[in-house]
């Protein structure tokens, strides 16, 4: 399964214009249950990332070995520098790489980093199964926006989680009046 776990202000961006989640850590979190990010974190066997969402975590981490011990893919056309851990780089097709994120994860799930760009390519191939989203009490009016394609969707569950609101949704498709017909 492939979930787009994230966080998001209350009028859909990740980042600002500027690509800075200061907005997201003043937030307070809180238990979220079966929605906890530690939970959901303990499920995954591997990660895709955009190269933006690649470059973020290696400026916030800088001087620290690599945050993550699984194997992580980053989707990229440019040179990168190289972070320690199990990184991989590729230009693939998003079908290509979801096919080795699943035999490298074996019977554990995949998260889907950011950006939200990447989210929708892997949303249009049909393989993004669930967005995680906690909302944050915040507006920015701009920014990278959460998930930029026209999808349904499906709320399987919510809960308030400290300033939050989580809410997990199940990938429906495309947006129905989009469809094929």
């Amino acid at each position: 399964m492939l979930t787009y776990h994230t966080a998001t202000t209350l009028d859909g961006y990740i980042a600002d214009s500027d690509d800075s989640l200061d907005w997201l850590f003043r937030q307070k979190g809180g238990d979220a249950g079966e929605l906890d990010f530690d939970a959901f974190m303990g499920r995954v066997g591997a990660m895709v990332m955009g190269s933006t969402t690649y470059e973020w975590v290696l400026a916030h981490e800088a001087g620290k070995p690599w945050p993550y011990a699984l194997p992580t893919w980053v989707m990229t056309h440019r040179e990168l520098p190289a972070a320690g851990g199990d990184v991989r780089f590729t230009s693939a097709d998003v079908r290509t790489v979801h096919a080795e994120m699943t035999a490298a994860a074996g019977d554990r799930e995949l998260w889907l980093v950011g950006g939200g760009d990447l989210a929708g390519q892997f949303a249009e191939a049909g393989l993004l199964d669930e967005v995680v989203v906690s909302i944050a009490p915040v507006t920015l009016g701009a920014g990278r926006p959460l998930l930029p394609r026209r999808l349904d969707l499906e709320l399987v569950q919510a809960a308030a989680t400290g300033s939050f609101v989580t809410a997990r949704y199940r990938v429906v498709g495309p947006l129905l009046e989009d469809r094929p017909r």
